[in-house]
């Protein structure tokens, strides 16, 4: 038999207390940088949407060593003329607390004119954990990366929503683990995003669910085009979009006329702004066919052209 959540006010307080302390002291906050939006109006000059590089667009050369995470935002500005970037914890999985690291990689974003947007953050635990005590650690671990994304000065975490149960089971579990992770990144100003990635969270109304019963201004979405599977994929970013504060175009692999051969993205991309989004859309490509620098520059240029296209329609 599963735990049910436990109160969550006595549980707050007591990780607020032990936590948020040490949190608050001494962030850099990068003053250069300015909060994006999601639901940002842009004006005349301002493009429909912005363009980010997901780090895990780059994950074979990053394991493999040819790329040190300390140069990413220096590869996607020179390289591929991307000046917002979403790194991965995985590729420095060891550094939450490092802040003389966190100090070079900000000053390396500031150097090349890169904002950084946001961390996503994997292998922390389950936050929608049945086992009370599992899910509060799990929502722990999350704490240092909340405070390395404000002293990087992104404006979120990416995160997971897994759990284990009945539907019903599972969204409550979700909606408490979510909750009080949330309500320690508001202190901090950030947001908690949770993307569409496996389990019952690419269950577009599932995970929809969720955000009503969460409902905080800091908890939303981080839609993927690809993260579907069985689920039809744009009714889950439609279901999605009313909570976004990210979009990941997620891309495998293109045709001749370089459009995704998986994903519509002139459909995709309608949905997106149709639901007053213009902030960051990231690259993420995934594919095997072509190599992740071709493969990251056909999904910019796919973007772009769809971009165009619907800022002269």
């Amino acid at each position: 038999m599963h735990n049910q959540p436990a109160n969550t006010t006595s549980h707050n307080a007591h990780l607020t207390r032990r936590h948020f302390g040490m949190a608050a002291a001494g962030l850099l906050i990068a003053s250069h940088r300015r909060f994006i939006s999601a639901d940002e109006t842009p004006s005349v000059e301002a493009p429909l949407f912005k363009i980010s590089l997901a780090q895990w667009s780059l994950h074979k050369a990053l394991f493999k060593g040819q790329i040190d995470n300390l140069d990413f935002p220096r590869e996607s500005k020179r390289t591929y003329g991307i000046d917002a970037v979403e790194y991965v914890n995985q590729f420095f999985k060891d550094k939450a607390k490092d802040y003389d690291y966190l100090a070079q990689l900000n000053q390396r974003a500031a150097d090349e004119g890169v904002t950084n947007v946001l961390i996503m953050c994997d292998g922390l635990g389950k936050l929608g954990d049945p086992d009370e005590k599992a899910r509060t650690t799990a929502i722990e671990n999350h704490f240092p990366w909340v405070e390395a994304a404000k002293r990087l000065g992104c404006h979120s975490i990416r995160v997971n929503a897994a759990s284990k149960g009945s539907y019903e089971e599972q969204q409550k579990l979700a909606v408490d683990g979510l909750s009080r992770l949330s309500e320690y990144a508001a202190q901090l100003e950030l947001n908690v995003i949770v993307e569409n990635h496996g389990g019952l969270s690419s269950d577009g109304k599932w995970l929809a669910g969720v955000m009503t019963q969460i409902n905080r201004p800091n908890a939303g979405t981080l839609p993927d085009f690809g993260n579907f599977k069985e689920y039809d994929r744009y009714k889950g970013v439609e279901e999605l979009m009313p909570y976004a504060k990210g979009v990941s175009a997620k891309s495998h692999d293109f045709d001749a006329n370089g459009d995704e051969t998986k994903t519509d993205y002139r459909r995709m991309l309608k949905l997106v702004l149709d639901a007053g989004y213009h902030g960051y859309v990231g690259v993420e490509y995934e594919g095997k066919t072509i190599p992740e620098p071709d493969g990251i520059k056909a999904t910019k240029l796919l973007l772009e052209k769809v971009r165009d296209e619907m800022s002269t329609s």
